[in-house]
């Protein structure tokens, strides 16, 4: 399996809090290759940055240090992300969903707008 993780749950991940079982499984399995978005962590720096988001995690050694693969943002991430129908408006939350789509990922998410779009979901 293939995955991409929306900000949230790559947060939870980080935080050690709990996600549906289906998706923690996924996680844990050694065979799951897991990305994260460049998109996420622009995200949470901006939260970080605007005092919204506290912690001392070090957003990119966290990274590595899961064994969770970056994913880029492309222009063709971008194009595809900006024609999208605007069944979600977070920009972030459209980018992730354009490259499940181009980069053939299950989004792992909770969030139930994202399931109007044509990628498959993983519930978190």
């Amino acid at each position: 399996m293939r995955v991409l993780l929306d900000t949230h749950v790559w947060l939870w991940w980080l935080n050690d809090e709990p996600l549906a079982d289906a998706a923690d499984v996924a996680l844990r399995d050694g065979q799951t290759e897991v990305r994260v978005s460049a998109a996420s962590v622009w995200e949470l720096s901006i939260k970080r940055a605007l005092g919204k988001l506290r912690g001392a995690h070090d957003i990119g050694s966290e990274l590595d240090g899961d064994g969770f693969g970056s994913l880029p943002i492309s222009v063709a991430h971008a194009t595809v992300a900006g024609a999208l129908p605007r069944h979600h408006g977070d920009p972030f939350d459209r980018m992730l969903v354009a490259q499940a789509q181009l980069e053939d990922l299950t989004l792992v998410t909770r969030d139930p707008a994202l399931q109007a779009y044509d990628i498959p979901i993983l519930l978190a």
